[in-house]
């Protein structure tokens, strides 16, 4: 099936309208893109709104049919919703895909672990007001609790699970892009966000101390054991979004491939590098499956590209 990825500019109007109706901040996309286009910092104006200064794309949001109006007037633009000022969080559940950014279906995808917290949680598929995206995703919307001010995540709810409150955007119904359309796949309406997916949210990441890597006397080599202790206490004690290297994924990654080294040394076995990392990214709140595939990609580079011993 064909989709068109410029739409009249009538079509995406009525669904920016559309979705103001409902109380949802609205601004333009990029035609047939998910990108804003909205002017940034580097080439603010300074005039309207930007007249005190530059106004970030999620408060210039908005539900005035004017300006809707006038903003669709000039161009086909997708629809972009803020999700923060619009009181929603949008849960976000993606497909998975391999090392090449594909479709893959080697993994579970985000709607099948979904589920699986449902049921864990002891309740059903919430029904609520549901986009199929045009990768086979979904975005489940549901209405933030008065009060409360939650912000985006990825895959720290589960793998392929994903949220976006403030500082969050999602692409409208009515929206296309060269994948295809967004679509209206359950027009109930809006729920609130279940209490036990709220819990999740709130509930910081569980923190405790990387235990030290179970090595038998002459397995590894004195200076690998050292490396390994060093690296993996760095990455459990690595915030979230933050370190030297820019965040816990990062920093796992990175310290990672320091050992990858004196695996293909033979100084250490793989196994050994592999589960005291894994026990170390959990201990800084990355998930499981985060953590192997992180582990695994790391090692895998280090070793292939590892110099000699002998050169070192």
């Amino acid at each position: 099936m064909t989709h068109r990825t410029t739409l009249p500019r009538a079509h995406l109007l009525a669904a920016a309208l559309e979705a103001a109706a409902r109380g949802w901040q609205v601004h333009p996309l990029l035609p047939g893109g998910k990108g804003s286009a909205l002017h940034g910092e580097r080439s603010c104006p300074r005039t309207g709104e930007c007249a005190g200064g530059h106004v970030k794309w999620e408060a210039r949001a908005t539900t005035d049919p004017d300006r809707i109006h006038a903003a669709w007037g000039t161009g086909a633009f997708n629809v972009g919703i803020a999700t923060g000022p619009s009181g929603l969080v949008v849960v976000d559940l993606d497909m998975p895909k391999d090392k090449n950014g594909k479709d893959s279906s080697d993994a579970p995808c985000g709607a099948t672990t979904f589920l699986a917290l449902c049921e864990r949680a002891g309740q059903p598929w919430p029904t609520t007001y549901t986009v199929r995206t045009p990768s086979g995703g979904i975005h489940l919307y549901f209405t933030a609790p008065p009060g409360t001010m939650l912000h985006n995540t990825a895959s720290t709810v589960a793998p392929l699970v994903d949220t976006r409150a403030w500082g969050g955007n999602v692409v409208a119904a009515g929206s296309t892009t060269p994948q295809g359309a967004y679509e209206v796949a359950d027009n109930a309406p809006v729920a609130a966000l279940p209490a036990w997916l709220l819990h999740v949210l709130q509930a910081p990441p569980a923190r405790t101390a990387a235990p030290a890597p179970l090595l038998i006397p002459g397995q590894a080599t004195r200076r690998a054991t050292v490396a390994l202790e060093r690296e993996s206490a760095t990455v459990s004690h690595t915030p979230e979004g933050g370190g030297p290297q820019g965040g816990r994924n990062n920093q796992l990654m990175v310290s990672a491939r320091a050992l990858g080294r004196f695996v293909a040394w033979g100084e250490i076995p793989r196994d050994v590098v592999e589960t005291a990392f894994q026990a170390a990214g959990e201990s800084a709140g990355l998930t499981p499956g985060e953590c192997r595939a992180t582990i695994r990609s790391a090692l895998d580079w280090s070793i292939r590209t590892a110099r000699s011993r002998e050169a070192v």
